[in-house]
């Protein structure tokens, strides 16, 4: 069975085994920087089964206009269950209708997000970070 929460701390190690486990492309090497990450979120949803963290939505919010969802990431062995779209649920309900919820996709995961109720658009602009 999994469960959700959104008061749960986790520990960057926690957080790289989980972005090792989905395959999503983060600095899992760099602890510090993951740990920055965590610390810096204004929302941190996660999905558990028992004592194994398989899911996570982080995000970085205004709580009034706008929400990037910065990280989706379900271990490749729980993907496919519906996860990842409860956790956006559960974000979507705390931020409310008139957040925005943006997101930038990776390629694997462009035909996932109109599933889960995420329109595309075309006007969005980006400057790319310096590799890891």
């Amino acid at each position: 069975m999994i469960t959700y929460t959104n008061d749960k701390k986790i520990t960057a190690q926690e957080l790289a085994v989980l972005f090792e486990a989905s395959g999503i492309h983060r600095p899992i090497k760099n602890l510090p920087r993951l740990q920055k990450m965590l610390d810096n979120s204004d929302i941190l949803w996660t999905a558990w089964e028992d004592d194994t963290l398989v899911g996570i939505a982080r995000a970085l919010t205004d709580f009034s206009y706008a929400c990037y969802l910065s990280d989706l990431a379900i271990t490749k062995d729980h993907q496919r269950q519906g996860i990842g779209h409860k956790l956006i649920e559960m974000l979507y309900s705390q931020i409310g209708p008139d957040v925005s919820l943006v997101l930038l996709a990776a390629p694997s995961a462009l035909e996932y997000y109109p599933k889960v109720n995420f329109e595309s658009i075309n006007n969005a602009f980006l400057r790319r970070r310096r590799p890891f």
